[in-house]
């Protein structure tokens, strides 16, 4: 019932898009289609906030609820006297901030997938299953692992390879389960925090040019702030033991496993230098890094290395896409596009920065999207069209990407991690942790003003 309200307060705070376009909203606040636009979005947020229980994907309310939103405001549009060539800028400025992240997020996707299948991640875990490291060094192993590889990797593949080494050694102790998953989830959501990689809201804010590539990595002291203080308080409670040796054997990288994930990073560095070079979309230079990869997949079916060996499948990786995720961003853009385009939300949209001012907005954006799903709530941030300088939208971008810390269903990788630990991690075991989370909260907030204010 709390983050139904929450979804409420915040969808009366949303902004209209034309501030950030060159359309006119149509100003059609009072009528009943705007009234119903809001409900269906509420409504459907709510499937979206009991997916767990439920089981129904996220991506299919909102993709609904935004053809609803859409049909409601072409029907205004046409009502106002609007023309449709206009009704169509409003339209076309979503589909094109919406293909854009989503052609980035399937390429990376799929190179993560192809990593996966060569084995790159497997054999990470087998090496530290079979190391026997004691649960404290291994608490501090794996958090650090997945901080670092949640920078380039999302969050929730990022917890979910590392979790699955903390769930190997931790078998037999429930308490360190419960302890190194409350690290892998803040660890994950810090580490995605300073990259533009690292997490789909710090990309939106590369994308939108509120920020250089570069200037993310200012955040870096910060997020390692954000993971370092709760760590350090949980790790007194990890139990000062040596866990059972598993005997398990080792795992072998399948051939080109190495050259992809170097092909990954010069992927990146690819994007990266579209934007800041030839000042392309950064998209554009990842569709380059994925025609490199199904040409080096073609190789490696050429070649047949291993007899017996199953070459990588490039459209098998693209199919095993978290397709889910990408069709919810779908539906989140167009859903609040719509209500931004119909008006009915422009009342309110400088209610939160107008009245609290830039910092203690971002940092209740941070407290928000631990209730409510960071990317509609970025979304809606980015298209305010707000009159902040580099220092705030870091500032944003830091608190809505680690907001989610402080619940464990604020962030995929909690939510993900809760179903994986067969209820040894719950919700009130990582309740339980969330002062010192909050701390760790407040205090990269605090060194980012001191480092970047």
């Amino acid at each position: 019932m709390l983050r139904f309200l929450f979804v409420l307060l915040f969808a009366l705070l949303l902004p209209e898009l034309a501030m950030a376009a060159d359309f006119e909203t149509l100003g059609l606040t009072g009528t009943q289609r705007g009234i119903y636009s809001v409900l269906i979005f509420i409504i459907a947020y709510g499937f979206v906030m009991t997916e767990e229980f439920t089981h129904l994907r996220k991506s299919k309310p909102v993709i609904l609820a935004a053809g609803i939103i859409w049909a409601h405001a072409a029907i205004l549009s046409k009502e106002a006297g609007v023309s449709a060539e206009d009704m169509h800028k409003a339209f076309e400025y979503n589909l094109k901030e919406y293909a854009e992240l989503m052609l980035f997020l399937l390429v990376a996707m799929t190179y993560i997938n192809s990593m996966s299948e060569r084995n790159v991640f497997e054999a990470l875990r087998s090496w530290m299953v079979r190391k026997e490291f004691g649960y404290r060094k291994l608490f501090l192993i794996t958090g650090v692992i997945t901080f670092f590889l949640s920078s380039v990797a999302d969050n929730l593949t990022a917890a979910l390879l590392v979790g699955a080494v903390v769930l190997a050694v931790g078998a037999d102790n429930e308490k360190f389960i419960s302890i190194g998953f409350v690290n892998l989830v803040v660890a994950a959501n810090a580490g995605g925090a300073f990259c533009p990689f690292g997490d789909i809201t710090t990309l939106m804010v590369w994308q939108a040019e509120y920020a250089e590539f570069f200037d993310f990595f200012k955040l870096f002291i910060p997020s390692v702030v954000n993971y370092a203080i709760p760590a350090a308080v949980m790790y007194l409670a990890v139990p000062d033991e040596q866990p059972k040796a598993t005997g398990e054997a080792a795992v072998q990288m399948k051939p080109g496993a190495i050259v992809i994930c170097g092909m990954f990073l010069a992927t990146i560095a690819t994007a990266v230098s579209f934007k800041q070079v030839l000042h392309l979309p950064p998209f554009m230079g990842m569709m380059v890094g994925l025609s490199a990869l199904m040409l080096f997949s073609y190789w490696l079916k050429t070649q047949r290395a291993v007899e017996g060996d199953k070459p990588v499948d490039i459209f098998d990786r693209v199919k095993d896409a978290e397709w889910d995720t990408l069709l919810f961003f779908f539906g989140v853009v167009f859903a609040v596009g719509g209500l931004g385009y119909i008006g009915y939300l422009e009342l309110l949209s400088g209610a939160m920065y107008q009245t609290l001012g830039p910092t203690t907005s971002n940092i209740l954006v941070g407290l928000i999207s631990a209730i409510v799903d960071n990317i509609p709530v970025m979304f809606a941030v980015l298209n305010m069209n707000l009159d902040m300088d580099l220092y705030q939208w870091l500032l944003v971008t830091l608190t809505a990407g680690v907001g989610g810390s402080l619940l464990s269903v604020g962030s995929a990788a909690g939510v993900a991690l809760m179903g994986a630990s067969n209820h040894k991690y719950t919700f009130f075991s990582h309740l339980k942790w969330t002062p010192a989370i909050a701390a760790g909260y407040a205090g990269s907030i605090f060194v980012h003003y001191l480092i970047n204010g």
